[in-house]
C-alpha cells in the first residue's frame, strides 16, 4: 500500500475496520485485533461509541514512541467525540488521565511516594495478613467455592483501600462504584453517576486530611491540596483513577488463575519451582489480554510519520499494549507462555508518562496470591469445565465473573 502510494504520489489510506466490543472468554486473544496486527503496524479503526475513526498502532517500538512522544496529546482529546469503546470517558476533563507533562508530572508527583518500592513495601505485611485471613476462611468453609468471591475480589479491594487510606467500612461502596464505572452494560448515566459519587466521597475524605502527615494516598493528596500544589478537584479525580485501577487486579488475577488451572503443567512447575514465580508473573502479565479493545486515545499535535504512514495533526491515535506484548520482533514465539523468557520488557502497565503508577503494587498482589493459593491449597482445581466459567460481559476490563474451584 505504502509503496504504491509513493510510486503514484497519491496518499493511500488504510481501510476503516469496525472493531466491535466482543465479549471474549478465557485468555483468548481478540481475533479482530489479531487481524489488524496482520494488516499492518498502523491501521484505522472505528469503535462502538463516539464518532469517526482513529489510527491504531500495534508494533512494540511504535507503541512506545507514541506513548512517550509529546507530539501525541491526551489533553487534546477532551471534548472531542473520538471513536471509543466506552460510552463515556472514565477520567473527568482535567483529571490526570487527560493531562500532558508538565502538568501531568506535577499531579503524579503528589502521590509518588505511595507507589515507590518503599511505599508498596509499607503495605506488604498488612496485605499478606489480610490474604491469609481470606484463605483461612476459604479452607474453613470447604469446597466447592467461588475463588473470585472468596479471595480474588476482596483481596485487591482491601489492599488498594489500605494504600488509599479508605476506611474498611467503605470498601463495599468503593467496589460497587468501580463495577458501575467500568461497565458499559448499565449505560452512560449509571456509570457517570457512580463516578460523581466516588469523586464526591474522595473530595470529602481528602478535604479532611489537608494537614495530614500520613503516607496513604488520600493523606498525601490532602497535604498537597493544603499546600495549594494541586486543587481538590484534581486530587479527587486522581484518587478515583487510582482506586479503579487498584481493582483491576481482580480481573487480571481471575484470568491468571483460570489459565493456570486449565494448564496443569504450568501450575505443577510453579509449585515445584517457587523461585521462578516472579518471572512467571511477568510472563503471565505479558500474555494475558487484560482489557477489551483499547483505552484512551491521543491526538496528534502535528504531522507524524509512523511505519511509513502519515498521521496528520488533529488525528486521534490509539495504541494497543496487548498487541505490543505479542510483537514477534521483541517476544519470540509470542503466543507461547515461556516462564524462562528473559528479558521480558512487556508493556502490560503501559509506557511513558502515563505508565500505571500501581505496577509495583499489582506485582506484589499477584506474587502474594500465587504463593498463598499454590502453597496453601495444593489440590486447587476448577470445579466446572473451563468453558463453563462465566466471563464478564460489556466490561472494559476482561475477567471471569466467578471462578468455581474445588480442592
Amino acid at each position: 500500500m505504502i509503496e504504491e502510494a509513493t510510486r503514484t504520489g497519491v496518499e493511500v489510506m488504510p481501510p476503516i475496520r469496525h472493531w466491535p466490543a466482543l465479549d471474549l472468554t478465557g485468555t483468548d486473544f481478540d481475533p479482530v485485533l489479531a487481524e489488524l496486527m496482520a494488516e499492518g503496524p498502523v491501521t484505522r479503526v472505528q469503535l462502538p461509541n463516539g464518532e469517526g475513526w482513529a489510527w491504531l498502532v500495534t508494533r512494540y517500538d511504535d507503541v512506545r514512541l507514541v506513548t512517550n512522544d509529546p507530539r501525541f496529546s491526551r489533553e487534546a482529546v477532551v471534548d472531542k467525540p473520538v471513536t471509543r469503546l466506552a460510552p463515556h470517558f472514565i477520567p473527568y476533563p482535567g483529571a490526570v488521565g487527560f493531562l500532558d507533562p508538565p502538568e501531568h508530572t506535577r499531579l503524579r508527583r503528589s502521590v509518588a511516594a505511595a507507589f515507590t518500592a518503599k511505599g508498596v513495601e509499607r503495605v506488604r505485611d498488612r496485605a499478606r495478613a489480610m490474604l491469609d485471613e481470606l484463605v483461612d476462611d476459604l479452607l474453613a468453609a470447604g469446597p466447592p467455592a467461588d475463588l473470585t468471591a472468596a479471595v480474588l475480589g476482596p483481596f485487591p479491594i482491601a489492599v488498594i483501600c489500605e494504600l488509599m487510606g479508605v476506611p474498611a467500612g467503605d470498601r463495599h461502596s468503593m467496589h460497587t462504584w468501580t463495577q458501575l464505572i467500568l461497565s458499559s452494560a448499565h449505560g452512560k448515566e449509571v456509570s457517570e453517576r457512580a463516578k460523581r459519587e466516588m469523586s464526591a466521597y474522595f473530595a470529602d475524605l481528602i478535604g479532611l486530611r489537608e494537614n495530614s502527615a500520613g503516607q496513604d494516598v488520600t493523606s498525601l493528596l490532602g497535604a498537597a491540596v493544603g499546600r495549594r500544589e494541586i486543587t481538590l478537584d484534581q486530587a479527587a479525580g486522581l484518587a478515583v483513577l487510582l482506586q479503579i485501577g487498584g481493582e483491576a487486579v481482580t480481573a487480571n488475577s481471575g484470568q491468571m488463575f483460570h489459565l493456570l488451572l486449565t494448564r496443569p503443567g504450568l501450575t505443577e512447575r510453579l509449585r515445584a519451582e517457587p523461585a521462578i514465580r516472579p518471572r512467571a508473573i511477568d510472563e503471565l502479565l505479558r500474555y494475558i489480554p487484560h482489557r477489551n479493545a483499547v483505552g484512551l486515545s491521543r491526538i496528534a499535535l502535528e504531522d507524524v510519520e509512523i511505519a511509513g504512514v502519515r498521521i496528520r495533526a488533529g488525528d486521534p491515535v490509539y495504541v494497543s499494549y496487548l498487541a505490543a506484548n505479542r510483537d514477534p520482533d521483541v517476544f519470540p514465539e509470542p503466543d507461547t507462555i515461556d516462564f524462562s523468557r528473559c528479558p521480558n520488557p512487556h508493556v502490560a502497565f503501559g509506557f511513558g508518562p502515563h505508565y500505571c503508577p500501581g505496577g509495583m503494587l499489582a506485582r506484589l498482589e499477584e506474587e502474594l496470591l500465587m504463593n498463598a493459593l499454590l502453597d496453601r491449597v495444593p489440590g486447587l482445581r476448577l470445579a466446572v469445565p473451563p468453558d463453563q466459567v462465566p466471563f464478564m460481559k460489556g466490561a472494559l476490563i476482561r475477567g471471569p465473573e466467578c471462578l468455581p474451584v474445588t480442592w
